[in-house]
């Protein structure tokens, strides 16, 4: 099991880097490992750094970095993490995955960081597994491998697997190792030496709490918030969202006029906008399943509103030629949307 005490010292890792991997998420891991063993004045940990054909890897912030060697020179280091990036599903893996099974089939710990667990997935290597993923890249996960057991928490470490969905939550996940592996003093110093005031577990959330991230505190409005995000792909009418949150529709207006300067019904079409994109970009969905995971009732009606918010369509998000074939259902000319259009619930 991933975390459990070491047989020997100093702990071996293998980080498999994939190209435009996340540096924040890689920094995180392998610096809070740094410091545990300067904390502890020994080596406890140590580490290594492998891609598929063993050049160097550039991140997504344009670093590149020098590599140990290819993956099949991993030899007997007995755990492995994958560190990807934001465009892992457009990048060709056929040869890293099949590294990743042959490295499963020798009895490793193998684990994810950022969007590394997009790549374990696709490998197989986590069925039967509960995982996580940034919460960005979610939805598409989601569709991508309904299977598959997801959560939303900070870090997930399930028998020989780990996952973790990048940025700081490499730190947290790798200081609950240090913790469960060489105790809570040394864990608490070096949290002190990275300036982490908190040490999060793996029930924390990954998202900063909607009264940060709007910086709006009005109870009501936020319960309405959360109800939004919870039903995109069915979403609920202004009397229901009203009721739910103990409102009658005109204060659920004002509220969100007051508070965001929109309507609710523009509110509401933003998250499922924002959704949309993601699965767009994150899948190989058609354009009618993605607008049905959405709530938008057509393909067309989708198109319009996705046009108006962000300037081109579906499939120009894509990147798909100009000229080339349209899906059913969807239009080429956009147009200027009220309010009222905004919104697919009906009037009350």
């Amino acid at each position: 099991m991933f975390g459990a005490i070491p047989t020997e010292l100093p702990q071996r890792i293998a980080f498999v880097l994939v190209p435009n991997f996340s540096m924040i998420a890689f920094a995180s891991a392998v610096e809070t490992l740094r410091l545990a063993n300067r904390m502890a004045e020994k080596e406890l940990y140590e580490w290594s750094l492998f891609s598929t054909d063993g050049q160097p890897v550039t991140a997504s912030n344009g670093i590149p970095l020098t590599m140990a060697g290819n993956i099949d020179e991993i030899g007997k280091i007995p755990t492995v993490a994958v560190v990807s990036g934001v465009d892992v599903q457009s990048q060709d893996l056929k040869s890293l995955i099949s590294a990743l099974r042959r490295l499963d089939r020798q009895g490793k710990d193998i684990g994810a960081i950022c969007t590394g667990a997009y790549v374990l997935a696709k490998a197989g290597l986590l069925d039967g597994h509960r995982c996580t993923i940034h919460w960005e890249n979610l939805p598409g996960f989601v569709e991508n491998f309904p299977e598959i057991e997801v959560s939303t928490e900070l870090f997930e470490i399930d028998r020989n697997r780990f996952t973790c969905p990048g940025g700081t939550a490499a730190i947290d996940l790798m200081l609950n190792v240090i913790a469960l592996q060489h105790g809570h003093e040394l864990t608490a110093k070096v949290a002190d030496q990275v300036i982490h005031e908190r040490i999060r577990d793996k029930n924390d959330h990954q998202r900063v709490a909607l009264p940060a991230r709007l910086g709006v505190r009005h109870p009501k409005l936020l319960s309405v918030i959360a109800i939004m995000e919870e039903n995109l792909e069915e979403p609920l009418s202004r009397s229901e969202l009203a009721k739910g949150a103990g409102l009658s529709t005109r204060q659920l207006e004002r509220l969100f006029r007051k508070y965001l300067n929109r309507s609710p019904a523009r509110y509401y079409l933003e998250l499922r906008l924002n959704k949309a994109r993601l699965l767009l970009l994150q899948t190989n969905m058609s354009v009618i399943d993605v607008a049905l995971a959405c709530g938008f009732v057509s393909a067309s009606h989708f198109s319009k509103c996705y046009r108006d918010f962000y300037g081109k369509t579906p499939r120009r998000e894509r990147g798909l030629p100009l000229g080339s074939p349209m899906e059913a259902g969807e239009m080429s000319d956009g147009f200027d949307l009220t309010d009222d259009e905004f919104g697919d619930y009906s009037e009350d």
